[in-house]
């Protein structure tokens, strides 16, 4: 589908929407206005699907907020969760050899970088990889990579490598691996430290929400995306309108033309209370022309 000058804007059908630091507040949470605007959408026929690096297992700490509404894609693109049952529908895994091949161009290239591993069955890393975060009190494997992802190892179906350095910029750290690994794998970043996030090739939001959109018989010009972050790039790139949030990355700024409030600012809510309110006037307009012709 098209839209070529003089015809109408198609109507949203579906808002794919990053969370951390795009839809959540601080402390991970949802506004009251932003969860009505994301419940008042869904009454409206629109689709909500939250486009996120979070691994499923951390999708639990947001569904008393977000649980009203029906998928997550998880993991940069890795998997598809159900967030009203909390299931897992699909991965798209990193095998074990790539896998290895890409821990190994980043130790040669970037010495000191530690590795952690989300897999169908949680959470697993290598010593050095150190832990700070929700969940991670947890109990989970720890170990070096070429065990883990070993036969006998505890990784199976891994949808995303997770690589920590200790000091390097977070920009210049991407720039790096993805010269020494980018021909490997897909990597991004969403963090404010020095961590990156690894997906098999081709795997990203937008492959994911593309995928997801196709299934439902969604076209990109009825998508609004929403993000923050350098692992949002393609999602916005690819969705038929883009807005980032004021608090977003420099870089994705610059290569979204449209731009809303911040998240501690409702800006999602913002815009979608303005799409439901213009496609609500455009559909009563059609009705109106419809029966001024009968």
């Amino acid at each position: 589908m098209t839209t070529s000058p003089g015809h109408p804007k198609p109507r949203t059908r579906l808002i794919a929407t990053d969370l951390d630091g795009t839809l959540l507040c601080a402390g991970g949470t949802v506004s009251a206005r932003t969860a009505a605007a994301l419940a008042a959408a869904e009454a409206a026929g629109v689709q909500v699907v939250f486009v996120t690096g979070r691994p499923p297992r951390w999708m639990q700490q947001v569904s008393s907020h977000v649980g009203g509404h029906g998928v997550a894609i998880c993991s940069n693109g890795g998997a598809i969760v159900d967030v009203r049952r909390g299931e897992l529908l699909e991965t798209f895994p990193l095998g074990p050899e790539e896998t290895l091949a890409v821990i190994t161009a980043l130790r040669e290239d970037l010495p000191g970088t530690a590795f952690a591993f989300e897999y169908p069955g949680g959470f697993a890393r290598e010593p050095g990889y150190e832990v700070r975060m929700w969940g991670s009190d947890e109990s989970h494997p720890v170990g070096p990579a070429e065990e883990l992802l070993g036969a006998a190892g505890a990784v199976r179906g891994l949808f995303k490598l997770l690589a920590k350095h200790p000091d390097l910029d977070p920009d210049t750290f991407l720039a790096r691996a993805r010269t020494a690994a980018g021909h490997l794998a897909e990597i991004t970043r969403s963090s404010p430290i020095p961590l990156l996030e690894v997906s098999a090739p081709g795997v990203t939001k937008a492959s994911s929400l593309a995928r997801w959109c196709a299934e439902h018989g969604i076209d990109r010009t009825e998508v609004v995306a929403f993000g923050d972050m350098p692992n949002d790039l393609e999602m916005l790139a690819w969705a038929g309108t883009a807005y980032a949030v004021a608090n977003a990355h420099p870089e994705v700024l610059a290569a979204v033309p449209l731009h809303t409030l911040s998240n501690e600012a409702d800006g999602v809510a913002t815009v979608v209370e303005s799409l439901l309110a213009a496609d609500g006037a455009a559909g009563g307009a059609t009705g109106k022309a419809a029966a001024a012709s009968a």
